[in-house]
């Protein structure tokens, strides 16, 4: 099966811009829907995303639309960007213009709220007559954008599809993983961004290295209970998309979630911080259906409970971490 030449990216944030962009390097024609005719306005005329990705130059030929069905139109496959809490919304109205059986590829790293599903089973809900792929990884999207090197992990059932969008995507400097693992995939997108922003407390509050490594060590744990016991493989959990993700996000100014949890570190309010950023921090809803979820199937996840508890329920850090330091000592 030959690679895909239409591809649409729905959702023009600085990751959907990132991804529409190694589109077209890769050669496709592309269309990116954007919300905001600003954004869009902006991209046609050759000035970049000005909004959500300012300063990076874009390859020629991407044409940015603020018309879903215009954006959707021919499209072979579509590569669904929007934040997490919003797929559900997004999805009901592709499903009105999106071409018969086009894949589509997830790129949300996220839980709903409220039904702690995950973006596959949302997806299957919404889009019941299309074939669902995830896409997921260690991935700083100015990074991509620049066509700086990475290395994701992309997963699908059907094998031939996996290949077919690897072959469409993947090019000198973004190398593609195939996965037949959606839940380990999606879990450890998740559940990275809670984990950074606990690191970036750790590192706002001056608690010192030894610190972050044994959050990033034990949060890896957590991590892969959750998986573990939503279907995941432990492979999928180490691997890119799992370990890799987290090992990124958990060191680095360049994620929201990590700066977002610095911001608190250094004694910032949640609301203060959100008030003065434009792009989602996924980390910040995720801490509630992270926390919600494991509790419904009965995984510990005490580091993701102090996170949730700080941001959401006004917990002070310092007790927060008291707390986890003074759990049970046990084996590991």
């Amino acid at each position: 099966m030959s690679a895909f030449q239409n591809v649409t990216v729905v959702g023009a944030g600085a990751w959907g811009t990132a991804l529409a962009a190694t589109a077209r390097r890769a050669g496709r024609t592309t269309r990116l829907y954007a919300r905001e005719t600003e954004v869009a306005d902006a991209i046609n005329a050759g000035k970049g995303n000005t909004v959500y990705l300012k300063d990076v130059p874009l390859p020629d030929g991407i044409v940015a639309s603020a018309d879903l069905g215009d954006a959707v139109k021919d499209a072979e496959a579509v590569i669904l960007v929007v934040p997490a809490q919003f797929l559900r919304p997004t999805a009901e109205a592709l499903i009105r213009v999106l071409p018969k059986g086009a894949p589509v590829v997830l790129a949300a790293k996220g839980i709903e709220q409220g039904t702690q599903k995950l973006m596959s089973e949302v997806a299957e809900e919404t889009l019941p007559d299309y074939p669902i792929a995830v896409l997921s990884g260690p991935s700083f999207a100015a990074e991509v954008a620049r066509a700086l090197p990475a290395a994701l992990t992309l997963a699908s059932t059907d094998e031939a599809l996996g290949k077919q969008l690897i072959d469409t995507l993947a090019g000198p400097t973004f190398r593609l993983y195939q996965s037949s693992d959606l839940i380990g995939a999606e879990i450890g997108g998740a559940v990275k961004n809670v984990l950074a922003i606990a690191c970036g407390i750790v590192e706002g509050r001056g608690l010192g290295d030894n610190a972050r490594a044994a959050l990033i060590t034990r949060g890896l744990a957590e991590m892969v209970r959750l998986g573990l016991a939503k279907g995941a493989t432990r492979q999928t959990m180490m691997g890119l998309a799992g370990l890799g993700d987290l090992v990124l996000t958990c060191n680095a100014m360049q994620s929201r979630n990590f700066s977002f949890g610095y911001a608190l570190g250094q004694g910032k309010t949640p609301e203060d911080i959100l008030a003065d950023r434009v792009a989602v921090t996924e980390g910040v809803t995720s801490a509630v259906s992270v926390t919600e979820l494991a509790k419904s199937i009965s995984v510990e996840m005490p580091i993701c409970d102090a996170v949730h508890a700080i941001v959401h329920q006004g917990r002070d850090i310092d007790t927060a971490m008291t707390m986890l330091m003074a759990r049970p000592l046990t084996f590991e």
